[in-house]
């Protein structure tokens, strides 16, 4: 299985491994565009692996922060109590680059910055930028995606 991730078509679609398209997803990503840099709020480009899968049979809109469940479910009165969260909700593929000095190491590191596939408020529109670098899923998807690959799954992330 691999990823591949369309900046331009705010895709992820995921290969088996003989090349056919497994499942299609509509993502968001970086409203910041495109860049490797640190604290740029940018998706990054590259090759990169799933390094490491968080949430395992956590409830959907579980809340995560720092990669920890806080116990809290979102709701609609949980985002409006908190307005200017970042909400990464349900599971996490948390993303390590491969290319060294381009999204691996030094100051352009993906798995530094905290890169990653992650769930978001049912309403967050997907099919158009929006993130602060990551790329958001709807809950459903992120779970099937969750499920569908493991550790060390390559996901190649372009601007088309």
């Amino acid at each position: 299985m691999r990823i591949e991730i369309s900046i331009q078509k705010q895709s992820l679609t995921l290969f088996d491994n003989f090349g056919g398209v497994k499942a299609k997803y509509s993502i968001s990503t970086a409203a910041n565009g495109v860049g490797n840099e640190k604290n740029s709020g940018c998706t990054p480009l590259g090759n990169h692996i799933v390094r490491a899968k968080i949430g395992v049979n956590a409830a959907p809109n579980t809340v995560f922060v720092g990669r920890r469940p806080t116990g809290e479910i979102c709701t609609p009165e949980l985002m409006a109590e908190f307005p200017s969260r970042d909400w990464i909700l349900t599971r996490i593929l948390w993303l390590s680059g491969l290319d060294i000095g381009f999204n691996r190491l030094g100051n352009v590191d993906t798995m530094q910055r905290y890169i990653y596939i992650h769930g978001s408020p049912d309403s967050t529109e997907m099919g158009k930028i929006g993130s602060h670098g990551c790329v958001r899923m709807h809950n459903s998807d992120i779970v099937e995606l969750f499920d569908l690959v493991s550790a060390g799954t390559t996901v190649l992330i372009h601007n088309d």
